[in-house]
């Protein structure tokens, strides 16, 4: 079974802000998992328009037995099913047990209400997964008299 021996995974969430101090502790500001879109006026549009995710993906691993560094990549799926292509970043692991964090500021487009999956890996081996839910309402309201 991956990862009997770590790294071992011991946060994945998503956050919009995060303090990081000189010794490695973090402040995560506003957990967050889900966006509200809403559009209100008398031509707010069925379809959703497209928004920015700009929050902070968070990962904390400790090294268990991993040593050295490896890649961490970060695969987006969108609610229909498409697969983005990976960030990768790189983590490096010291072993006893220490902790790496990787925060990483995800800049995407969302053009869709759903739910958005982001897989993790080690190498090649899935860890995780971490989902953002995207909801989109909208209020039409009577356009204003005319004179």
């Amino acid at each position: 079974m991956p990862f009997e021996t770590g790294p071992y995974l011991t946060l994945a969430t998503f956050c919009e802000q995060v303090i990081e101090d000189k010794s490695g502790v973090l402040s995560l500001i506003r957990i967050v998992d889900r966006m509200d879109i809403q559009a209100q006026g008398p031509t707010a549009s069925e379809q959703m328009p497209p928004v920015a995710l700009n929050w902070f993906l968070v990962l904390n691993l400790k090294s268990g037995q991993a040593r050295g560094s490896h890649p961490i990549k970060i695969e987006p799926e969108l609610p229909s099913g498409i697969r983005l292509s990976p960030l990768t970043l790189s983590a490096h692991f010291e072993g006893e047990n220490r902790g790496v964090n990787i925060i990483t500021k995800l800049d995407m487009k969302l053009e869709m209400p759903g739910v958005y999956w982001f897989r993790i890996y080690v190498g090649d081996q899935f860890l995780t997964q971490v989902p953002v839910q995207v909801i989109y309402s909208r209020i039409v309201t009577p356009a204003p008299p005319t004179r």
